[in-house]
């Protein structure tokens, strides 16, 4: 009978999967460019372009916009350990701690293609997500946070901001440069112990010796990477071949997809060395 029940349950969910038309077809691949969105928010991706922040209507819809792009670059002021709107996370992390240049930098997870992709199936999930699941569930299971109100100012902006972000994109494409390319295996183990030499000697400036960051007022202004005040285990970023792909084209600070610093073997074992580390 319980096996009637979720052989039920998982057809209706892929009934409701194809009706929303979010299977994962390979759409026509957008290019992006490697210029810095970081003062004006506009990041040339060939037919598709971020829009610039002075774009931003002055309405009551701006005002959300704007203030959805606050929590993400900000989220420990207003929804950390002091947060001044209330604690929802117990860390130092910000949205802006992964997605880099809020949520538009090029091949850094950004956030150019969710809101058309969302809602969509997520295997991790094993189940249909909409968007304001996949912000509470970073929230949650990445952060050890609690979920938002889904109705509250907070999402409602975030929402906002990530939905004027993708204006332009079209639905059920994935742009290329979403996310960084995977990079190819070595013909050994990742080293942690190469890793932490590569560390001291590119990482440690901004995320500190003993990897907890550096401070900027009362926020972390350049993330730590491991301890209490860092994201947990459950997170993505613990995943060795997500955090050495994001290293190669994100980081040492001032890194490009074009113009990556670190070599692929670098990327692997400094990756290795911090998802080593105590969280």
């Amino acid at each position: 009978m319980i096996f009637l029940v979720l052989l039920i349950l998982g057809l209706a969910s892929f009934i409701i999967y194809d009706t929303l038309h979010v299977a994962r077809i390979e759409p026509e691949v957008i290019v992006m460019n490697s210029s810095s969105p970081a003062a004006a928010g506009n990041s040339s991706q060939g037919s598709y372009k971020v829009p610039d922040t002075s774009s931003i209507p002055k309405t009551k819809e701006g005002e959300m916009i704007r203030y959805g792009r606050k929590l993400i670059t900000n989220t420990s002021k207003y929804l950390g350990k002091k947060g001044s709107v209330g604690v929802f996370l117990p860390n130092s992390m910000n949205c802006e701690s992964c997605h880099l240049e809020a949520g538009t930098k090029p091949y850094c997870y950004n956030f150019t293609a969710v809101h058309a992709n969302y809602p969509k199936f997520r295997d991790r999930a094993g189940m249909i997500v909409t968007e304001t699941q996949r912000v509470n569930d970073c929230m949650t299971r990445s952060l050890n946070g609690k979920p938002m109100d889904p109705n509250s100012k907070e999402m409602l902006a975030i929402l906002s901001y990530i939905k004027w972000i993708g204006t332009g994109a079209k639905i059920g494409e994935k742009v290329k440069g979403f996310e960084p390319d995977n990079l190819p295996y070595m013909d050994r183990a990742a080293d942690p112990e190469k890793g932490k030499t590569v560390f001291m000697k590119n990482c440690k400036s901004c995320h500190g010796e003993d990897g907890q960051g550096l401070m900027w007022t009362d926020v972390k202004r350049y993330p730590p990477l491991w301890g209490d005040s860092s994201y947990n285990d459950a997170a993505a970023t613990t995943r060795l071949s997500i955090v050495a792909r994001f290293v190669k084209f994100n980081m040492p600070l001032g890194t490009t997809y074009k113009e990556p610093l670190l070599t692929d073997e670098e990327a692997w074992d400094v990756a290795a060395f911090v998802i080593s580390q105590p969280r």
